[in-house]
């Protein structure tokens, strides 16, 4: 029987080309974990950062090259390790897994605790499903653990049409928020079949003359384009700005203005992730990929996504399994 696996590995921080696609043995479970048969990795603006060397992420694994990437992880259980009673061979799983050290979901097996996974709605397809984790909780985690978004608030969605952006707007939807959404006059479209109320071309208008008095802004942009939000916000608002580069000038401005901001970054919560499946099955919340590339495209994935104006998400499908 073959226990090796392709996956994705860099020895040094750099551009795209410094990924490799390499064979190596399959890890194995320890207690507490599952082993999966990666089905797909979701792509995100993280994993290109990092490789970069930029952020708390690289900051981790800085000491730990050669790394395999990726965050997000959808697949089928083939081995649990010792203890595990959740799940179950067969099972089909989604989480954030390897969160900021470990990684390891661009791969054709990858290692999870079972405490990161969530099973995924039989209505989601298991590839698309590695769009969701990281980029849904992102999104879930900024407006109702840190804006404590409630129902007839107005909010402020920069980059709604994004990966992180269109499960934002489509949650805040849900909650029965009024919202306002910055894309492309291209993205116009794709958004108002989301729900979404207002749609803001921000080639064309500056917030600042549209909106006021809102109640929360999610900015997934950061720097001049949080700043100038803040002039949106009412009184007892809040922004929430998730590139973490620019976060402490856009805190320290707002509270200048006697305003609140703050800076977030996600955390796997498995709990978070089976609500949002809920909604899913509900049919209330949709996964747009833009792409799903082979394993051993990651590199074109991550040019693409480093150039920005992605719709939804990318993905690495891993897998050439049918029954998957």
């Amino acid at each position: 029987m073959d226990n090796s696996m392709r996956h994705i590995v860099y020895d040094q921080f750099g551009d795209a080309s410094v990924l490799r696609l390499e064979t190596s043995p399959r890890p194995r479970p320890e207690a507490g974990e599952i082993l999966i048969r990666v089905a797909g990795a979701g792509v995100n603006p993280i994993d290109w950062k990092t490789r970069k060397g930029l952020g708390f992420a690289a900051r981790q694994i800085e000491d730990h090259l050669p790394w395999t990437p990726g965050y997000d992880v959808s697949g089928k259980v083939v081995a649990v390790g010792e203890g595990v009673e959740t799940l179950a061979e067969g099972d089909r799983v989604m989480g954030m897994i390897g969160f900021p050290r470990l990684g390891g979901a661009y791969a054709e097996y990858a290692v999870a605790r079972a405490d990161e996974l969530a099973i995924v709605p039989a209505e989601l397809d298991l590839v698309t499903a590695a769009g969701l984790p990281l980029a849904a909780l992102t999104a879930w985690q900024a407006l109702f653990e840190v804006a404590q978004v409630a129902p007839g608030q107005k909010v402020l969605i920069h980059a709604g049409a994004g990966g992180v952006g269109h499960f934002a707007v489509q949650f805040a939807l849900v909650r029965g928020a009024h919202v306002i959404a910055t894309a492309s006059s291209a993205n116009r479209d794709f958004l108002a079949g989301l729900g979404v109320h207002e749609v803001i071309d921000y080639h064309i208008t500056d917030v600042v003359d549209e909106c006021y008095g809102l109640d929360a802004v999610i900015d997934l942009i950061g720097g001049e384009t949080g700043l100038r939000s803040l002039h949106t916000l009412a009184e007892g608002g809040v922004l929430v700005t998730i590139p973490t580069a620019t976060a402490d000038e856009i805190i320290t401005a707002a509270e200048k203005l006697g305003l609140k901001a703050h800076g977030m970054t996600v955390r796997p919560d498995v709990f978070h992730l089976e609500e949002i499946a809920e909604l899913i099955e509900d049919g209330d919340v949709q996964v747009h990929v833009e792409h799903r590339f082979t394993l051993a495209e990651a590199s074109e994935a991550h040019e693409l996504l480093e150039q920005g104006h992605v719709r939804g998400k990318l993905i690495l499908n891993c897998t050439s399994d049918e029954s998957l």
